[in-house]
């Protein structure tokens, strides 16, 4: 008696026209995993810098953010953060030039985001013009 071989013939590779539609898949999966949207964030412009006479020097408004989302400093002044814009349109109605109505806005590094875009928002809508204030360095020499 003859035994037969009962091994069965599997295809092991698999069909042809699979590779394409899985081509496809990881093409669609890939492009929709890379395409980031840019943050937005709100445009503004900022002021140049420009060289001032030492007569026609102007005092800007400053406004210090900390972490404390309910009040600012404004001028060296504490003011709770409803009242910055009344504040603002008080000290910005007397002047009438552009680059008299730039407001410093320094903030520390605790300072949240939210925070930062909610007081630079009230001072747009006061009028003023918002600039950033870095840090600047500065050579000392000791002689």
């Amino acid at each position: 008696m003859k035994m037969r071989n009962r091994r069965s013939k599997v295809l092991v590779e698999p069909p042809a026209s699979a590779t394409g539609d899985i081509a496809f898949n990881l093409i669609v999966f890939f492009l929709v995993c890379a395409s980031v949207q840019p943050d937005s964030g709100r445009s503004q412009t900022l002021p140049r810098s420009e060289e001032i006479d030492e007569q026609e020097k102007v005092e800007n408004i400053e406004v210090q953010l900390s972490r404390n989302p309910n009040t600012v400093m404004l001028n060296g002044d504490a003011v709770r953060t409803p009242q910055l814009v009344n504040r603002l349109r008080t000290l910005l109605s007397n002047k009438t030039r552009e680059q008299d109505k730039v407001v410093i806005v320094k903030s520390k590094p605790e300072t949240t985001y939210f925070h930062w875009i909610d007081i630079t928002g009230k001072i747009e809508e006061a009028g003023g013009i918002i600039t950033i204030q870095t840090e600047e360095e500065r050579e000392v020499r000791i002689e």
